[in-house]
């Protein structure tokens, strides 16, 4: 089984908005605006297959989507 590739973030930085795989020092793109960092990070995120994070002005996550095994799948049975 492959291993699964490292969490998206889009993160605020000093240029704009930045798309950065956790644990990366430097940013994979850098953007004007934030949702072009949003689109850019969510497909990394889909063909990674791993976990997207978008964040707010003040760092903290404001929207978190799973392209892939979900840590936390739902309990709904149906």
């Amino acid at each position: 089984m492959a291993k699964p590739s490292k969490p998206v973030h889009v993160v605020p930085q000093d240029e704009g908005w930045a798309v950065r795989r956790e644990g990366n020092q430097r940013a994979s793109s850098v953007h004007e605006t934030q949702a072009e960092a949003e689109r850019q990070g969510r497909t990394a995120a889909r063909a990674g297959e791993t976990e997207f994070y978008l964040h707010g002005r003040n760092g903290q996550i404001r929207k978190r989507d799973s392209y892939g095994n979900d840590p936390n799948p739902p309990k709904d049975k149906n």
